[in-house]
Parts: C-alpha cells; structure tokens; sequence
C-alpha cells in the first residue's frame, strides 16, 4: 500500500486499488466482505500511512525506497472553479489545463471521474474544436517544448480515459468534434495524430450501427496514411482496431480498400513480428478479402500471398485461422490459373498440406483439406511439392 484508505464496512485499501473498483469496474460492494456500500466515501487511514512509512524509512539500507505523502484528492469544485476561470479568461487558459494534465498525471480513478463530473470534457472538447493555435510551453523528460493549446488539450483528453457513456454522448452529438479529428490526422503533427487515432478508436468503439456505416471515406483514407507513416506502436494498433471495428459494417470494405488498405496492411505483415498488430492487420485483411476488390488488391501485391502464408503457426491460433480463412476466399473466389501457380511456388500449397498433417484445429485442418481438394488437379504435382508432403496430399 502508498496511500491507504478505509472505506465504510472498516476495511482498508490501497487508494488507487479500491478506485479502480469503485469508479472504473462500478462496483458497488466491498471487496472483502460484499456488504453493499451505500457511502462510496474514502477516508484516510493516517494511522497504517505512518507504520508503512515507518517500516519503509527503517529499510532503506536494504533498497525500499520512502513512500511520499499522497496529494489530497481533488474535488468537483475545484475543478469546477478552475473552468469557470479558464471560459471567462482565456489568459488564465494555459493555468487550467497545466493543471488538468497534472490531474491526469496523478492516475486516481476518482481524480479522473471528478474531471469528467466536472465539465473539464467539454472544456477540452471546445479548445480541441476550435483548434486553438495558442503556443503554451510544456516540460517534458527532455526540457521543455512549446505545444498549441489544442495538441495538449487532445493529449489531456485522452489520458483522462473518458468514460463509455461520455463517448458515446460526443459521437452522437458533436459531428463537429468527430471532423476535426479526421483533420488532425490529415494535417496534424506526429503526436497529435496519434492522440486522434486512439481517440477516434475509442469512439467508434462505442458507436451504433447507423454511425458505422456512415463513416465518410476520407477517414479511411487517414488512417492508412496513419499506418503506412507509422505515427506510433499504439496509434498503429488502435488503428487496426478501428478498422476491424468499421470494416464489416455497410460499403466499409470498399471504402478500405479504395483508401489503398491493403497494400499498406500487407507492408505491416512485411515488417513486423509483434504478435498482437499481425493479429489485427490480418483480421482486417480477413474483412477486405470479403469483397473482390480487396482479393485483387491482395493479389496485385507481389508478397501478397506469401506472407500472409507464412503467418500461418507463426503468430497465434487467431493469426493462423485468419490467414487460412484468407487464403479460402481466394482460393473459392479469384482462383485462377496464374493464381493458382503463385500459390504452388510461394509456397502456400505446402503451409496447407502441413496445416491438413499436423494441425490439431480441426475446422482449419477441414478448410485446407477442402482448397487441396478443390485445386488437386493444378497442385498435386511432385515437381512442386517434397515427396514427404506429398504423401499427405488428401484424396
């Protein structure tokens, strides 16, 4: 524990600990005992505070490091005045939201539930919306840096981790809000483009089917720019969620695979052996082989085929049954011979006669055996395939 408090059944908890539960997972009862708590209220307990601190001082020699004392929570009124402020004195701007962000920094559920309570979304929303060109000098690890207000009201945004119903009120409410993100990505800086990119994510994420499908295309269109550029490791993978999340819904895939999707995903496949992006990127590219334009587009790619292929017990059981599905809807939908003799040489015939052998999946192992069914007559040739794989060619 750092900061212990008691809560109302006499038990007492680490603060960030008991936050989490009660803010963040919306937990209504204790821990410990499962009596219902009808006071969320959290009230220090001084008294473990100074044993641990103690117990911390007499072990220094032996590396614990000593527990400073915790900064009192924040209160709605606090934040509340400080907005107030800020809206009516837009010198005062620069106080306000070098205060959130020390806010946000402190990383308390309820810090960040009191932020959200207190209007300090909005306040973010409406400096991010007017794209407020304000420069404001930042401290960072590396000294200090000057930021348009804007860039660190989308930076505060983020990190403030807005809650789902919260999201789901701009998405439905505030069309303007969502544009100025799709600009960010087109024109903004390389941080800031990624703060837009897991912002959009986590919007979309809790967007209804009718906002879904009305994504315009010049989203799609960004956020490949965004992958190809490679802004960041998290902006890639929110990204790639933010297309798994989009593609299967209306004339998505299209919008895509017109924004050059495919190509860039299959760049991604190319250059990266992180477990979890393959996963997505394949996910997507599972989405575009849907349609034909994505299978063509798929194929005009000169590795197309092979690594995706080559995916297939590399990455995961997921990476695996994707790459297989893919390789399907090609097989089914845009065999043709030229095709079919790229899959002989690259070497996607043999992955799938060792996906048929020693596959324990058995629903994988039935869709392989099915394209090596489907093309035996182009396939079964033992001047492509080893003797030892040959044998195991289905009948």
């Amino acid at each position: 524990m750092r900061d212990p408090v008691t809560i109302s059944t006499g038990i007492s908890y680490d603060r960030d600990s008991i936050e989490k539960w009660l803010y963040s997972c919306k937990n209504k009862a204790c821990p410990l005992t499962k009596q219902a708590l009808h006071d969320s209220g959290l009230t220090p307990n001084h008294t473990l505070r100074r044993l641990i601190q103690t117990w911390c001082t007499l072990n220094v020699s032996h590396g614990i490091q000593i527990i400073p004392a915790p900064n009192p929570p924040i209160h709605n009124t606090q934040i509340a005045k400080l907005l107030n402020d800020a809206t009516k004195l837009p010198e005062t701007r620069f106080k306000c939201l070098a205060t959130l962000r020390s806010i946000t920094l402190e990383e308390g559920e309820r810090n960040r539930s009191c932020l959200e309570a207190s209007g300090a979304v909005d306040f973010l929303v409406s400096i991010i919306k007017r794209d407020d060109s304000t420069l404001l000098q930042a401290e960072n690890n590396k000294g200090s840096e000057f930021i348009k207000a804007s860039d660190e009201a989308l930076s505060i945004f983020y990190d403030i981790k807005v809650s789902k119903s919260c999201l789901r009120s701009i998405i439905s409410n505030d069309e303007v809000f969502v544009a100025y993100l799709v600009q960010v990505l087109e024109n903004g800086n390389h941080k800031s483009r990624a703060y837009a990119t897991m912002i959009l994510k986590d919007l979309f994420q809790v967007a209804d089917p009718t906002q879904l499908i009305n994504v315009k295309s010049e989203l799609f269109a960004h956020l490949v720019r965004a992958l190809s550029d490679d802004v960041s490791q998290q902006a890639t993978k929110a990204a790639l969620k933010l297309l798994v999340e989009l593609c299967p819904w209306g004339r998505n895939r299209f919008k895509a695979v017109e924004g050059g999707a495919v190509f860039v995903l299959i760049e991604l496949l190319l250059g990266t052996s992180e477990t979890r992006a393959s996963e997505l990127a394949l996910i997507v590219l599972g989405h575009l082989c849907g349609c034909a334009e994505g299978r063509a587009e798929l194929l005009k790619h000169g590795a197309g085929l092979a690594i995706v292929s080559k995916k297939i017990f590399r990455v995961s059981h997921g990476a695996s049954n994707m790459a297989v599905r893919i390789i399907s809807s090609i097989s089914k939908f845009s065999a043709t011979s030229r095709v079919l003799q790229e899959m002989l040489e690259v070497g996607v015939v043999r992955k799938l006669i060792l996906v048929v052998k020693d596959d324990s999946n058995s629903k994988r192992k039935e869709r392989a055996r099915e394209m090596l069914k489907l093309h035996s007559r182009v396939w079964r040739n033992p001047a492509c395939i080893p003797c030892h794989l040959l044998s195991s060619y289905p009948s």
